[in-house]
């Protein structure tokens, strides 16, 4: 995973070929968010406030599970 500057998210790692995008959480929790298009990792790599993108256009918009 990727660290990440973010008040919220602490890392990030995306996997093209299954799209899925992977969150890890300052409090340790990891998150897996299935069908992700690579723009949407993409935008939230060159977001000013990954926390603020995340909130806006991944939490409720893909499917998710906790792994950890």
């Amino acid at each position: 995973m990727q660290p990440v500057a973010s008040s919220n998210l602490s890392a990030v790692e995306y996997d093209a070929q299954t799209r899925t995008l992977y969150i890890r959480f300052h409090s340790g929790s990891t998150y897996a968010y299935s069908n992700v298009p690579e723009s949407i990792y993409n935008g939230l790599m060159s977001a000013a406030s990954k926390g603020s993108y995340h909130h806006a256009f991944i939490k409720n918009a893909f499917p998710y599970k906790r792994i950890g």
